[in-house]
């Protein structure tokens, strides 16, 4: 089980043959390892502090999530428009206003 921190993030409504919320997040990186994505195996929990997200994911890993910093940016947009150019209208980003806390992460 890994803990990451991320710099920018969104959460991607997979609605193909296996629906299910992902996580796509961004990090910035210095002069040596620049910046990076990843994504993660799949919400399940979310817990909340006055400044943060805890995402919690199927594989065991959790994701530190700043608040104020929903949004893509460049070291994750190309990610976003990639995924919407192989599944079309079977990807959707969720609205930052979304109610993370109350959220049934698991679609029927």
């Amino acid at each position: 089980m890994s803990e990451y921190n991320c710099d920018n993030w969104v959460v991607i409504k997979m609605k193909g043959d296996d629906p299910h919320y992902r996580l796509l997040v961004g990090t910035s990186g210095g002069y040596l390892d620049g910046s990076s994505w990843r994504m993660n195996s799949g919400i399940t929990e979310v817990n909340e502090t006055d400044d943060n997200y805890y995402f919690k994911s199927s594989s065991g890993s959790t994701y530190l999530c700043y608040k104020e910093s929903y949004r893509l940016r460049m070291n994750n947009a190309h990610i976003w428009n990639r995924l919407q150019e192989l599944h079309g209208d079977k990807v959707e980003m969720m609205p930052e206003d979304t109610d993370w806390r109350n959220m049934d992460w698991i679609i029927k």
